[in-house]
């Protein structure tokens, strides 16, 4: 086995491109599910670039600090393989938990892809050494799949309980700590052996123009790092930099702009806040028709529309006047004014909204039937 060591220059340097591109990363997607999905999509996809990119970033700023008795070079293929895979692997697990209900579940399998994937590049990377093979002990190779999923599902389950900035920079560190212990686990499990010259001639990646690519990469990961960590800041302090509120355009009558709503008068009656097209609008409570729970946060059914609602159930709950609305179920919240019809099934019932199409009928749970059926007059 050949002797080698790592300058620690480029250590410390692996672990700051670690940090840096699971920071943008992470903080990127924070409130994406309240973008619109065309919108999503782009923000999920760009973050999943960034965390595989600076994984593959991180992995050969540390190789660029390897040092051998013999020269080493790098085939090109298989290092755009290996970042390619990186990119892939974060893709999927950022679309489990920002598509479709956010349940602690997916943010497990989530973060069990992503402690998959860093060893799955950093030894797809190792497999490109030219004039050097690597061997690997199966001490190694457990050792580093085992801490890369553990931290990675920490991370995930910390930086994903709550989108707070606090969540975030902790699970930044617990990403950015498995994608580094995993690279160097995984090294100390590895030795090295001179490999004689390949037959085919493939043009070979050398150090020097490895460090030039890992060089601009780490340029545009801090460039993005900036520009997310202002955006971030800001959000932290309350966006001090937003117009002040007298000289903010008015909000558009939202019945003009939910389908499914006809023109009414200006709501005289509490409003609840929805997302939409990067912006918080406000509903007059009076135009829902039921309000329903979706992890941490509602969706409101209102005429043809599901509108996105920042509030949790329970808050919901608390915010709107109980003079019409109830809980009729766990999950869900109903205006009465808007129950059509009410069928009685066994120990439970359902209501029905006929002038909603958004949503045909609502479940009415044992506990709550007695009430349900009092304040509807039957």
């Amino acid at each position: 086995m050949l002797d080698y060591s790592h300058n620690w220059v480029f250590v410390l340097a692996s672990l700051a491109i670690a940090m840096i591109a699971a920071f943008s990363g992470l903080s990127l997607t924070q409130g994406v599910s309240r973008m619109s999905e065309t919108v999503r999509k782009i923000t999920v996809s760009a973050s999943a670039v960034i965390l595989g990119w600076g994984i593959w970033s991180m992995h050969f700023v540390a190789m660029l600090g390897l040092s051998l008795p013999i020269a080493f070079y790098f085939d090109p293929l298989v290092t755009l393989i290996s970042a390619l895979t990186a990119i892939l692997f974060m893709g999927l697990a950022l679309v489990i938990v920002h598509f479709g209900r956010r349940t602690r579940g997916k943010i497990v399998i989530a973060g069990t892809v992503v402690g998959i994937g860093i060893p799955v590049m950093h030894y797809i990377g190792m497999s490109g050494m030219e004039l050097c093979a690597p061997v690997y002990s199966v001490v190694g190779v457990v050792g580093a799949l085992a801490l890369s999923i553990g931290l990675s599902v920490l991370s995930f389950l910390i930086a994903y309980d709550r989108r707070s900035a606090r969540n975030i920079v902790m699970g930044t560190l617990g990403f950015g700590l498995a994608v580094f212990a995993v690279h160097f686990i995984a090294m100390a499990g590895t030795g090295f052996l001179p490999a004689p010259e390949p037959d085919a001639i493939v043009p070979p990646m050398s150090k020097g123009a490895l460090a030039f690519g890992v060089t601009i990469s780490a340029f545009v990961l801090s460039g993005i790092f900036l520009l997310n960590g202002a955006s971030f800041a800001t959000r932290l302090t309350g966006g001090m930099d937003a117009p002040a509120e007298a000289d903010r355009a008015p909000e558009p009558e939202l019945a003009a702009e939910v389908p499914g709503v006809a023109e009414a008068a200006p709501p005289a009656g509490p409003r609840i806040p929805y997302e939409a097209e990067a912006r918080t609008h406000f509903i007059d409570a009076a135009e829902v028709s039921a309000v329903r729970a979706e992890g941490h946060y509602t969706v409101l059914y209102v005429g043809t529309s599901k509108l996105f609602c920042p509030w949790s159930i329970t808050e919901a709950e608390n915010r709107i006047p109980k003079a019409r609305f109830m809980r009729t179920h766990r999950s869900y919240l109903v205006n009465l004014d808007h129950v059509s019809s009410f069928e009685r099934r066994k120990d439970n019932g359902v209501c029905y909204f006929d002038k909603t199409p958004s949503l045909p009928k609502v479940p009415v749970s044992r506990s709550r039937l007695t009430e349900v059926r009092a304040r509807l007059g039957m």
